[in-house]
């Protein structure tokens, strides 16, 4: 996967304060932000699939969803 950072950890301190933490350490951003960023890849990698498949280059909604759900 590419080593660039998609997701910020601001982002990721907002997501586990609203999920109830108290206090986040900046590793538990980093290690959010990784495993996010690499699902995302793996979801898009997908529905890039569903998309062509279905004769298009343009990946929509319904592409992230039905990936998303496999």
């Amino acid at each position: 996967m590419n080593k660039k950072r998609y997701v910020s950890h601001n982002a990721m301190d907002k997501i586990m304060r609203d999920a109830g933490a108290p206090r986040v350490s900046d590793g538990a951003k980093e290690a959010l932000a990784k495993v996010l960023e690499e699902k995302a890849f793996e979801i898009a990698s997908e529905a890039k699939k569903f998309a062509l498949h279905a004769g298009r280059k343009t990946i929509t909604d319904k592409d992230i969803s039905l990936a998303a759900s496999k």
